[in-house]
This record gives C-alpha cells, sequence and structure tokens, in this order.
C-alpha cells in the first residue's frame, strides 16, 4: 500500500531530527579544535599589530628582553621577531611574549648611550688626583663623545676602597661594551703610572689558644710511637 504524503513527511522529519545533534555536535568539535589551533596564531598576529602601532622597535633597534639578552632587531614579521645577539646568534621570539613583556628600546629616543664605570681607589689617596685622573681618560677616549660631558663621582666610602664612578656618553648603543673594555684598561694603566693602588677585600682572623676548650693541641706522651709507627727490628 503506498503510503501518503504526511507519512512521508513524517518520515523524513523525523530522520533530521534525528541526525542534526551528531552533526552539531561534530561541527561544535571542529570549532573548537580550529579554535586551539588559531589561538597562538592569533595572538601573534595581534601582538604585532600593537607592537606596530605602538611603535615599541623597529628594524636596526637594540633591544633587551626581559630575559636579559640584548641584540639588534633584524626581521620583524607577523608571527614573530628576529633579533641578533652580541654572540652572533639569532634568537626568534613571538610577538605575543613580546607584546606582554618589558622590553628596553636602546636606540630610542636617541641612540647616544651613557655608561657606567666603577672605580675604587684605597683609603689614604689623592681623590682630587684620582678625579683629574678618570677625566683624561674619558676625554681622551675616541669611542666617548664630547657632549653631554664625561663626568667623575665619588659615590661612597666602601668596606675597601673608596668608589667613584665615571660617567660618559657613547654615540651608539653597539659601542658600550667596547668603550667600557678600553676605559677600564686605560685606568688601570694610568693607576699602575702613578702609584694609585687598587685595592680588593681582606679579612684578618686571629685564633686565640686561650679560647680554644680543652687539650685539643696537646699531644698525649704515653701510648704514642715515636719512630714514625715502625717497630723495632
Amino acid at each position: 500500500m503506498p503510503s501518503s504524503p504526511a507519512s512521508a513527511s513524517s518520515s523524513c522529519w523525523c530522520c533530521g531530527t534525528s541526525t542534526s545533534p551528531p552533526l552539531l555536535a561534530s561541527a561544535g568539535v571542529v570549532g573548537i579544535i580550529v579554535g586551539l589551533a588559531a589561538r597562538d596564531t592569533l595572538a601573534n598576529f595581534f601582538g604585532s599589530l600593537s607592537l606596530y602601532l605602538d611603535g615599541t622597535y623597529k628594524v636596526g633597534d637594540f633591544v633587551v628582553l626581559e630575559t636579559g639578552e640584548r641584540g639588534r632587531v633584524e626581521d620583524i614579521s607577523v608571527r614573530s621577531t628576529v633579533i641578533r645577539t652580541r654572540d652572533d646568534i639569532l634568537v626568534t621570539v613571538p610577538n605575543a611574549t613580546l607584546n606582554s613583556a618589558a622590553i628596553v628600546n636602546e636606540s630610542t629616543p636617541r641612540r647616544k648611550r651613557r655608561i657606567r664605570v666603577p672605580v675604587g681607589v684605597a683609603y689614604g689617596t689623592d681623590i682630587d688626583h684620582v678625579q683629574e685622573i678618570l677625566m683624561d681618560v674619558a676625554e681622551n677616549e675616541e669611542l666617548v663623545i664630547e657632549r653631554p660631558k664625561p663626568r667623575v663621582r665619588f659615590r661612597e666610602f666602601g668596606d675597601s676602597s673608596l668608589n667613584f664612578e665615571l660617567l660618559c656618553w657613547v654615540s651608539n648603543p653597539a659601542l658600550t661594551a667596547r668603550a667600557t673594555h678600553k676605559l677600564n684598561s686605560e685606568i688601570y694603566h694610568r693607576f699602575q703610572a702613578e702609584g694609585i693602588e687598587i685595592p680588593f677585600p681582606q679579612r684578618d682572623i686571629s685564633v686565640s689558644m686561650a679560647d680554644v676548650p680543652g687539650d685539643l693541641f696537646e699531644r698525649e706522651s704515653t701510648g704514642m710511637p715515636t719512630d714514625g709507627g715502625h717497630d723495632e727490628q
């Protein structure tokens, strides 16, 4: 007996309702998987967008990361930023990480950078002569720029030394390490030539025999061999 139109439509409706929930569930699972897979990509994309709009850094800038790594920005892409360290190693950092981290850009607002050279001399040294030597060393170093002028500060009375600090500027952040090396070397040579002592921490320890309890340092005369422990033949 042929089925009526009403029964056919009812059958289709029933079939539709019976297959829709699995399809919807599968689509939901697929959507979650796609969302999880694209989460990092979207985070890096919006991170790069924020870095671009904020002008945090650009290619060629010298930056210092939260991890302490310092280097020059080589490339900025949608996903990551490539930094070349002083050891000539390329470090790729996701933009999402950079966007949420504290970054020091040593190239802004100006490329020149101040360096600090701590120096300690022995107590009793002529401090005016020390300052003259430090200023002369800085003014004769070709990597140190004239403006702003170098300066010397007497910082503190240390445990073993009088502590000074030489402050001067270089034209580029990449020159800080080289300039510090040359300044330290010249200061050492000048101090040696001028007879200025560079002290180092020392500790004097005194031991009193009266404070030692008991007879720790007394040797018993009985039962101790006198021939080095060898029996007489």
